[in-house]
């Protein structure tokens, strides 16, 4: 016999919630990300900043990332 959970419940709050997200023309979907708590992974983002710091343009590089960075941070000053 399946009876319905309290008004309250988690699930059904949860329920609740994801209705609303698919009436906004939103769906669930599942994703699989690597997992930055690993020392594996720890240790190829080690190596890959190594190799983007020792590439040819990476002064030109740096420098690009923080105009960019100094413009969004203009802008959210203005806001």
């Amino acid at each position: 016999m399946n009876v319905p959970p309290p008004e309250n419940s988690s699930r059904t709050k949860v329920a609740e919630h994801r209705r609303r997200l698919r009436q906004e023309g939103l769906r669930p979907i599942q994703m699989w990300l690597p997992d930055v708590r690993t020392a594996s992974f720890a240790a190829a983002a080690h190596e890959q900043s190594l190799a983007a710091a020792q590439a040819d343009g990476a002064a030109d590089d740096q420098a690009f990332l923080e105009s960019i960075s100094l413009a969004i941070e203009a802008d959210e000053n203005e806001g």
